[in-house]
């Protein structure tokens, strides 16, 4: 019961991240840098404090995969956050979603999997859902204040790079889950922090009070903790469970974003969401 509590709290966390990026006046590319910090920082004291051993054979035998999918990890969450910036938190969250079925048809290729009739169907249905995401002008509640379009689009691209690194993940041995997300964690800070300093764009010194809270909510909170309450409950609980549980992150998302937002969504965009998420779950229950 306790895993299934910590996967529900982790997720509920990851839902309501958009609302607190909102609200975080810098540069998506300075964000992901301090979360990705800030989160591995976090993560770094656990170890000290639990005296968690780090298998640093084992990093170093899958340095390359690991460096390269925490460079995509980073690139990831600055998609997201310009996706918040261009569309509401809802729409982003949901085509930001569309990540398990870039899994799906990227795996008969990288992964030697078969994709079966549902497979497929899995994915028709979600592009189906993707479509009607798409229809935004009905929605006057935001269509003047956003570009839905370039919204979804970074969304997708997110999506693109997490199912990159999720397949990566799949290659890389002899680490746990806590272990390989602390040196992706690293990877993207690092990375992120030469682009920021090449391009001598900071802006940090230019943020309000309130928005420096946020960054160290995102970092501690939304990285640090969440990450930590998942990875130590997976192992406790089976693969279906974890897929069901893992469908309250973009559903509280857009709740939270509609209490403390006052973000809208079309009935066929509410058709749309369910589609994407009816296939990704049928998608998991396939691979479980």
């Amino acid at each position: 019961m306790n895993a299934k509590l910590n996967i529900i709290t982790s997720m509920l966390i990851f839902g309501s991240i958009g609302v607190f990026v909102k609200n975080i006046n810098l540069p998506s590319a300075e964000l992901a840098f301090f979360r990705s910090f800030i989160g591995s920082l976090f993560l770094v004291c656990v170890c000290y404090l639990t005296k968690k051993k780090i298998s640093f054979q084992s990093i170093k035998q899958n340095l390359l995969l690991l460096l390269i999918s925490g460079t995509a990890l980073g690139l990831n969450w600055i998609s997201l956050f310009q996706a918040y910036k261009y569309t509401t938190v809802s729409i982003a969250t949901l085509s930001y979603y569309f990540a398990p079925v870039f899994v799906i048809i990227l795996s008969p290729l990288i992964l030697r999997e078969k994709l079966t009739p549902l497979k497929t169907g899995c994915v028709i249905m979600a592009l189906a859902g993707l479509f009607l995401i798409l229809n935004t002008g009905n929605n006057a509640a935001t269509a003047g204040s956003y570009n839905h379009l370039k919204g979804i689009s970074y969304g997708i691209l997110g999506a693109v790079l997490y199912a990159s690194v999720i397949l990566m993940n799949k290659f890389i041995k002899n680490l746990s889950g806590f272990e390989t997300t602390l040196i992706q964690l690293i990877t993207a800070a690092v990375v992120l922090l030469i682009s920021i300093l090449y391009k001598n764009n900071i802006h940090i010194g230019e943020i309000s009070h309130k928005a420096l809270v946020f960054i160290f909510i995102v970092g501690i909170l939304h990285t640090g903790i969440a990450y930590l309450l998942y990875f130590t409950s997976i192992k406790k609980l089976d693969g279906q469970s974890i897929a069901i549980l893992s469908y309250i992150d973009p559903i509280s998302a857009v709740f939270i974003s509609a209490i403390f937002l006052g973000e809208t969504m079309t009935l066929i965009q509410i058709i749309g969401g369910l589609l994407i998420l009816g296939s990704t779950f049928l998608g998991e229950i396939i691979k479980n």
